[in-house]
């Protein structure tokens, strides 16, 4: 497994993403998982796959939560034209992932309001996910739930909090929709909210769901290996 990360420059959200790796490799003993990344840290992806002897396995797990630019285009692109080689989806959305926000979230006053505050994409699919997600939010909460982004898509998490306050929120708590702390998790502590949450790491779920998309992604090759050989 290359277990390819975002990257960032926050020593404690990189300590984040390398234990989460380290609780993969516990989890499932005899795999190799290896260390990428698509922005400011390295090893960059592209150079980690190339370092991989070409008859070797491998699948790429995005240690993101949504699709978008990184894993539809640079994951899909290490990937390409390679044999042996494949991507598996984002860690979200997934319900389970709505209840650990939930747990992170704790005791609310009932007439608060939540920002369920993602990354952001400009990619549409990535907005209809978080959708999704504040849905299954929602569910578990008797506050009203309204998803933002820190970039590339509306409403800014400032904004969110503002249209809370405005329907008549007598305050409002932000759902960390991030792994770990980095400028995004920094930023939301800008924007107005009188509770912000803390990120999804540490949690061994995390890590159960990589392993879960590892395994999917090899059966899908696998079915796609057959489908061609009966063509």
């Amino acid at each position: 497994m290359i277990a390819c990360a975002h990257g960032t420059n926050d020593a404690v959200g990189q300590q984040r993403i390398n234990q989460l790796r380290d609780e993969i490799a516990v989890l499932r003993p005899g795999l190799r998982v290896l260390e990428a990344y698509v922005d400011v840290q390295s090893p960059e992806l592209p150079q980690v796959v190339a370092d991989v002897p070409a008859d070797v396995p491998l699948v790429v797990v995005p240690l993101l939560l949504t699709v978008g630019f990184h894993v539809q285009v640079d994951i899909a692109q290490a990937v390409a034209g390679r044999s042996h080689a494949v991507a598996a989806a984002p860690l979200g959305p997934d319900p389970r992932l709505a209840k650990l926000l939930d747990e992170r979230l704790g005791e609310l006053p009932k007439d608060w309001g939540i920002v369920l505050a993602a990354a952001g994409s400009s990619r549409p699919e990535a907005a209809e996910q978080i959708e999704v997600l504040a849905a299954d939010l929602a569910v578990r909460r008797p506050q009203r739930v309204l998803a933002a982004y820190g970039a590339s898509a509306r409403p800014s998490v400032p904004e969110a909090v503002a249209q809370l306050r405005a329907e008549g929120a007598a305050g409002v708590a932000i759902a960390s929709y991030l792994l770990a702390p980095g400028y995004f998790h920094d930023q939301l502590a800008t924007a107005g909210a009188d509770l912000v949450a803390e990120p999804l790491l540490p949690a061994r779920l995390v890590a159960e769901l990589a392993l879960e998309h590892f395994d999917r992604a090899i059966s899908a090759a696998a079915r796609e290996t057959e489908r061609i050989a009966e063509s």
